[in-house]
């Protein structure tokens, strides 16, 4: 079926749950007006439909093809002019700096159009999205002379970027990386080693390809402190010459056809320092945290898609007869739709769905008020919260699109397992996203290891602050006992590891990950509170697209009912501890 941009949901989060539209009152955002961001999602809503999307499934069956001769990849049909479309359309430079091309609007407005790029063709959607990576970090980090020679074509989206991390004997623990830059004489380097698994490596949607290449200086230390980070062209842009820069090969994945995921062999290319000397981890986290965000919105976009298709499926699927009776009278059965199984099936991708895009345009909000509001503590704080949901988001979007995608093909029954119907590449597509820029599990580590500690817990103070005073200024918010309990549930959570984890760094690893999904549902509820609130609110005033809130105050419930009690299950696990998992000695996964 053809995608529908979410438009109508994305209106409700934006205007009248979050009230992103008052971001134009900001300087740094005057031109995000109301009708400016409604153009946005319709504009970027047709794009998607009416030009991504056709390339999906042909870049799932070509894939990218490799030519050892030339080293060269070409895309699959069709991504060539696709591509070029989106650039045509300003889309590369939505956000990026004024000064260098970019339009300057609000980051949560790129948010949505990489929801709507990744509904409708993840592999594609790749491409552009690791270039704005390293358009960021050239910005923050880059020399005024590295920013004049290359940020003005990335962010046209004339030339592409990638990020250069993981080495065949290393994937996480990059201080195990054997890649080495050598000085030139020009103040230039010679970059020597292997990277695998580099997105958009090598391709033929454009010219030249800007990587950002980890790399150890001579003497560096021999850890994650000894790494310093380098652009390295494909194509120097002075000379016009080839660097020394090229793909060995394409990996051979269960997904993510189109995108060209490469082995890089890099024999002498010249690179520039970016930043300082061995302070290459501290840049790389800015397009490493950047990259997480969009990864959720990865997660979110495949979990859109697959909601979609199963729900177009179950109005006419014909199938026996509804438990109450016949609803489809003239007909031989009725359609699956009517069905309680099929509808928890439905209700849960549809309720998680919007749970979770709110979520993340709640981060993407955040994010710009830290860059941009006029009051110290206002960006401190917002910074606060992008820096502890950025894990979250990236976990759980991606977690729970992997697994509405698995739900939709459930739904689709055996349809479903058939390359007749989408569901199949949704599932192969988006699984990838729950492994890399760090895995689930690494993102979870994040959290807790490093985030809950950060500022003196002045992070996860800040979302206490923000739900506890919800709650206050909300008495009678929507499911507000549920809400209440939900929060006295994190902090129970939160205090176990406090207490526990200094102490035995094991059980913070071992409580990780049901501690960044317990933190998730409970933000998800008090982020569904608000949008119950709001929509019961216009209901009572007769006023709004009445289906719209009418559904939104039944997700709800169903979200508080069906949902939310998770965490019971989930604070047990947190806090009965690490014994249970590191107990067993050796001779015991195989008695």
């Amino acid at each position: 079926m053809q995608y529908r941009a979410p438009a109508n949901d994305l209106s409700f989060l934006l205007f009248d749950v979050l009230g992103v539209d008052k971001l134009h009152e900001l300087e740094q955002y005057t031109d995000a007006t109301p009708d400016l961001i409604t153009a946005v999602i319709e504009e970027a809503g047709k794009l998607a439909s009416e030009v991504i999307q056709p390339t999906n499934k042909v870049g799932d069956r070509q894939g990218c093809h490799y030519n050892p001769e030339n080293h060269e990849v070409t895309t699959p049909d069709g991504f060539k002019e696709a591509y070029a479309r989106f650039v045509e359309g300003g889309w590369t430079a939505l956000d990026a700096p004024v000064q260098f091309g970019g339009q300057g609007l609000p980051h949560t407005l790129k948010f949505v159009v990489d929801e709507m790029m990744c509904s409708t063709n993840l592999s594609l959607g790749m491409y552009p999205g690791l270039t704005h990576g390293a358009i960021t970090t050239l910005h923050a980090h880059g020399s005024d002379q590295l920013k004049e020679i290359y940020l003005e074509k990335l962010i046209s989206g004339e030339w592409t970027g990638t990020m250069c991390l993981t080495e065949p004997q290393c994937g996480t623990d990059l201080g195990m990386i054997r890649t080495r830059a050598t000085p030139n004489d020009d103040g230039s380097y010679a970059i020597e080693g292997t990277k695998i698994w580099i997105t958009g490596g090598e391709h033929d949607l454009v010219d030249n390809i800007v990587h950002l290449v980890l790399a150890k200086l001579p003497g560096a230390p021999d850890t994650t402190k000894g790494i310093s980070l380098f652009v390295v062209p494909k194509v120097l842009p002075a000379s016009g010459e080839r660097n020394q820069a090229f793909c060995g090969g394409l990996e051979h994945k269960m997904g993510i056809k189109g995108s060209a995921t490469c082995v890089m062999n890099f024999e002498g290319a010249r690179g520039w320092l970016v930043g300082e000397p061995n302070d290459g981890m501290r840049a790389m986290f800015t397009m490493m945290n950047e990259a997480r965000l969009m990864v959720g919105m990865q997660g979110l976009g495949v979990a859109e898609m697959a909601y979609q298709e199963s729900l177009g499926f179950a109005r006419e699927r014909l199938q026996s007869r509804s438990l109450s009776g016949p609803r489809n009278p003239d007909g031989p059965a009725d359609p699956i739709i009517v069905h309680p199984d099929v509808r928890r099936m439905l209700m849960r991708q549809k309720v998680l769905n919007e749970g979770m895009r709110a979520l993340a345009l709640f981060t993407g909000q955040q994010l710009d008020l830290a860059v941009a509001h006029p009051d110290a503590a206002v960006r401190e704080s917002s910074d606060d919260l992008v820096q502890l949901l950025t894990p979250v988001v990236k976990a759980f979007l991606t977690d729970e699109g992997y697994n509405n995608a698995n739900i939709g093909l459930q739904v689709l029954g055996g349809s479903g397992f058939t390359t007749d119907w989408p569901l199949e590449q949704l599932v192969r597509d988006g699984r990838i996203a729950r492994i890399y820029e760090g895995t689930n599990g690494i993102q979870a580590m994040d959290l807790v290891g490093r985030k809950l500690g950060l500022k003196g817990g002045q992070l996860v103070s800040t979302l206490f602050g923000e739900l506890t005073g919800f709650l206050q200024d909300n008495p009678d918010a929507p499911h507000c006992e549920q809400l209440r309990g939900a929060v006295a549930t994190l902090e129970s959570a939160t205090t176990w590891i406090a207490r526990n984890a200094p102490n035995d760094p094991e059980q913070a690893g071992a409580a990780a990950s049901p501690y960044l999904r317990l933190m998730a549902l409970t933000v998800i509820a008090y982020l569904w509170s608000r949008m119950a609130g709001v929509a019961q609110s216009r209901l009572d005033g007769g006023e709004g697209n009445r289906p719209l809130l009418e559904a939104k105050v039944i997700s709800a419930r169903f979200y508080f009912e069906k949902i939310l009690p998770e965490i019971g299950q989930l604070q047990h696990d947190i806090e009965t501890g690490k014994d249970s998992m590191m107990d067993p000695g050796d001779d015991h996964w195989a008695a």
